[in-house]
């Protein structure tokens, strides 16, 4: 039986009920994914941002346009990203390293030849080219655990997506539940004020044949400023749950003044048998498919790697290197052969054998310079070329204890992790132990609150009946009314509270929030 079909037999619902369903929170902080995503929405569904699609939205619609819109979901698409780039890289550390540097320079004054190490007074233009490469050997495995930790990361955020597509979910579902109760009770107030007309009209009749007092028509004139007050309370509650609802959607509410919810055939909670399930079994089941225990499991296998990435650097780091180098510098010359030379005299003083006493005779000899020109830049490059090949080992002594300081953060945030894991298993376990308590106990309530309407609508109508002949006080007959109208609103929100709750057991069970 659908939702306006109860308010056609039943009569109308205060506000009572919103207020009362308004108070159930979402559980979508405890809720977490199916194993499959929600199918893609439909393509009249998929309006820009801000804007919807004409038509009425049912519940699967609302959730399928929300999951690709939401801002929160989008940006733990990006943390994926952003992690799975930093995996890329923790495998791209495996690779050697190899650079190239040029640098050019001129020295004015004295100097150091860069290439012969000689001082000298002049301007010296000079070049130096080099090239490096690295490779790690061996550095206690910590690039490999750092991969396979990062890899883990990146599959924990994203099951860290799942969740959160799935606590909006979960929140959408209650939030479209609550509009559409909003809506049922505004139509609710509007018939109470239809029915308070119409017995405003008997009333005056009745005054006028001098059946009654005239404090009767006054009793049922206050229960008419009442009742329009309730549907103007009703009115605003029914906004709020709407303008909730398109926020949740990232839809402008000033661009979609015609926005409309397509109302869901929702079975009355006695129309289904008592509600029974195996707790433990449901738990179990949902353990395996929430990705928030997947997350906590794989953030427990990633602070284990933490774990062994900080214990290799107790080993030793071999590396190997290699390097290339050539220069070039405008003071360096060669001689020209076969060009001119620079005639030079120099003077010796030898001992004269013939002459008394052993005197010094001086000796002549002249020397020829032949002229430099600078080296040619090429020629330069290929004779200034050097080469270097290198194996360098570092052994971890003492370290001021930061390796093993290191070390024991990562232990006790192994254990907080695993803390962590086991608490979102309780919490799990509990949520959905309260779930199931909570759609019993509103199903029982249904079912008490039904035969609490069927008992007072009969008192009702035999004290309207009293009422028109003059043996009922208007104020009487306004308390049967109130009474079978809170009866009614208790009778509606056990009613959603029962659908809502069914829905996140079912939704523990992997199966679709539309159904």
């Amino acid at each position: 039986m659908t939702a306006p079909s109860i308010l056609g037999r039943r009569g109308g619902v205060p506000l009572v009920a919103l207020t009362m369903l308004l108070a159930v929170q979402p559980l979508a902080a405890q809720i977490a994914p199916q194993p499959a995503r929600p199918a893609s929405p439909p393509a009249a569904a998929l309006a820009t941002p801000g804007t919807a699609a004409t038509g009425p939205w049912g519940l699967q619609r609302a959730i399928d346009y929300a999951l690709e819109h939401n801002i929160g979901v989008r940006l733990n698409q990006l943390t994926v990203q952003s992690n799975a780039q930093v995996l890329r890289q923790s495998k791209a550390a495996l690779l050697p390293t190899a650079n190239l540097s040029a640098t050019q320079a001129w020295q004015y004054g004295t100097s150091v030849n860069p290439l012969t190490f000689v001082f000298q007074f002049q301007t010296v233009r000079s070049n130096n080219f080099s090239g490096s490469s690295q490779l790690v050997l061996f550095q206690g495995f910590q690039l490999r655990n750092t991969i396979r930790r990062n890899a883990l990361d990146l599959q924990a955020s994203q099951a860290d997506v799942e969740k959160a597509r799935n606590d909006l979910s979960l929140n959408v579902a209650s939030a479209f539940l609550q509009a559409v109760l909003a809506q049922e009770l505004v139509r609710a107030n509007q018939f109470y004020v239809t029915r308070d007309q119409e017995q405003i009209a008997r009333t005056k009749l009745l005054l006028q044949a001098g059946s009654i007092p005239e404090s009767t028509l006054l009793d049922s004139q206050s229960q008419l400023a009442t009742d329009e007050l309730n549907v103007v309370n009703a009115q605003n509650q029914a906004t709020i749950a709407r303008l909730n609802l398109l926020q949740l959607l990232n839809l402008d509410p000033a661009a979609n003044p015609n926005f409309q919810l397509e109302v869901p055939n929702l079975p009355d909670p006695d129309e289904e048998s008592v509600l029974a399930l195996n707790t433990s079994e449901l738990f179990q089941g949902a353990a395996t498919r929430q990705p928030e225990i997947k997350a906590a499991d794989l953030r427990v296998l990633s602070a284990g790697r933490s774990v062994k990435l900080a214990r290799g650097a107790y080993y030793p780091r071999l590396l190997l290197a290699g390097s290339i180098f050539s220069g070039f510098s405008s003071a360096r010359t060669v001689p020209q052969s076969g060009g001119d030379s620079t005639a030079q005299r120099l003077t010796f003083y030898v001992p004269n054998p013939t002459t008394p006493g052993g005197a010094l005779t001086p000796l002549n000899v002249i020397t020829y310079q032949p002229s430099a020109l600078p080296q040619n830049y090429w020629d330069q490059l290929s004779q200034n070329l050097g080469q270097q090949v290198q194996f360098a080992l570092s052994i971890p002594i003492l370290n001021g204890l930061q390796v093993r300081t290191n070390v024991q953060r990562t232990l006790i945030n192994a254990q907080q992790v695993q803390l962590q894991a086991e608490q979102a298993r309780l919490t799990l376990r509990q949520s959905i132990e309260q779930a199931y308590a909570d759609a019993r106990a509103a199903q029982l309530q249904y079912a008490a609150a039904t035969r609490q309407v069927a008992a007072l609508t009969t008192t009702q109508r035999n004290a309207e009946i009293r009422f028109n002949n003059g043996l009922l006080s208007g104020t009487e007959f306004n308390v049967t009314k109130n009474n079978l109208n809170f009866a009614i609103s208790n009778q509606l929100q056990a009613k959603y509270t029962f659908i809502f709750r069914r829905k996140v057991l079912a939704f523990y069970d992997g199966k679709s929030l539309a159904q």
